[in-house]
């Protein structure tokens, strides 16, 4: 079945309204449901004292679910490669990229796609993205990556190692938070087998963004996301009942708190909402990766965390049943 991509609807000349499909309840659209003003998400310094990493890193996490991380290490050449390579992806003919196509409905996710309805209430998200993993090795399949630039699979194999590095002390330092040994986050969501995910999300410009949403509002099924986006604002997180946006911050990693850790925290951090607005004229990207756990393992709350006056506020599941639950809409 052939499928209509966003960015060549949104490419064609004649476009000034928007496909009955796209168009959001009135409840959920951008003109009814305007964020807050004056009220600004966490920013926070890796070079900052492990002390107060700890304890603004615990702050945020259990206020918020969402941060922005600087100095992290991350050089801000290698942010610029990646995201080159990923430009050049969609910029490539329709039938090229079609070549990569992915199709959920047979369980083939990796590769390139564009949100399907199930059932003709359902709205469509006005987004095109290619989704891979990018780590633990055996798990990762080079012949679903973009082959065109030639430079995407080095580019991607350095920031895979270089944001490992960055998952691994971010770990330890929620871990710290909730007054556990670095170690025990790690251990629970895979140690060396933890999955990473990489999705670059397309947002082309959109001829009525106001009655649209680039992805509707949601939590993210991982352990943690890190994210990356060009200099187009779109994101926004929820906070006391009201909508945030997220202001762009050169070279900043975008940290959500994903389910797995809101679970295994027994609820202290909150797995953040969020989604993602368009632009009218101009073109939104993110490099979102999900930090996940291997599908066999177990997640629910940690002991440690659990006593009579605190008892386990969630089930202990696979990971691969927690995710089949949540992909198919179905109680958790």
């Amino acid at each position: 079945m052939e499928v209509e991509r966003v960015q060549a609807l949104a490419s064609g000349a004649d476009l000034n309204e928007l496909p009955a499909k796209f168009i959001r309840p009135a409840h959920e659209r951008p003109e009814n449901t305007k964020p807050l003003e004056g009220v600004s998400v966490p920013v926070i310094s890796l070079a900052e004292s492990h002390d107060v990493l700890v304890k603004e890193i615990y702050k945020a996490c259990s206020e918020w679910g969402f941060f922005l991380l600087k100095d992290h290490g991350i050089s801000p050449g290698l942010i610029e490669k990646l995201q080159e390579v990923g430009i050049e992806f969609f910029k490539q003919p329709q039938e090229e990229k079609e070549k990569y196509a992915n199709d959920p409905s047979t369980g083939k996710f990796e590769g390139y796609g564009t949100k399907m309805t199930k059932n003709l209430d359902e709205k469509v998200e006005w987004v095109d993205y290619f989704f891979h993993l990018m780590s633990p090795p055996s798990n990762v399949n080079h012949q679903i990556w973009p082959q065109t630039p030639s430079s995407y699979r080095e580019v991607t194999e350095v920031y895979n190692k270089e944001l490992l590095k960055v998952t691994d002390t971010l770990l330890e330092l929620l871990s710290e938070g909730l007054g556990l040994e670095g170690k025990v986050l790690k251990s629970h969501v895979g140690g060396d087998e933890i999955e990473l995910e990489m999705k670059i999300n397309m947002y082309p410009p959109c001829p009525q963004p106001q009655l649209a949403l680039g992805v509707e509002p949601h939590t993210d099924m991982s352990a943690l996301t890190l994210l990356v986006p060009n200099d187009v604002p779109g994101l926004q997180v929820w906070k006391d009942d009201n909508w945030v946006v997220v202001d762009y911050l050169p070279n900043a990693l975008f940290v959500h708190v994903g389910d797995q850790i809101e679970v295994l925290s027994n609820g202290k951090y909150k797995s953040v909402l969020h989604r993602s607005t368009v632009d009218k004229e101009r073109t939104r990207m993110s490099w979102a990766v999900f930090c996940a756990p291997p599908h066999k393992a177990m997640i629910g709350p940690l002991p440690e965390l659990v006593d009579e006056p605190n008892p386990a506020k969630y089930s202990t599941k696979t990971f691969a049943e927690y995710r089949y639950r949540k992909f198919n809409k179905l109680p958790q």
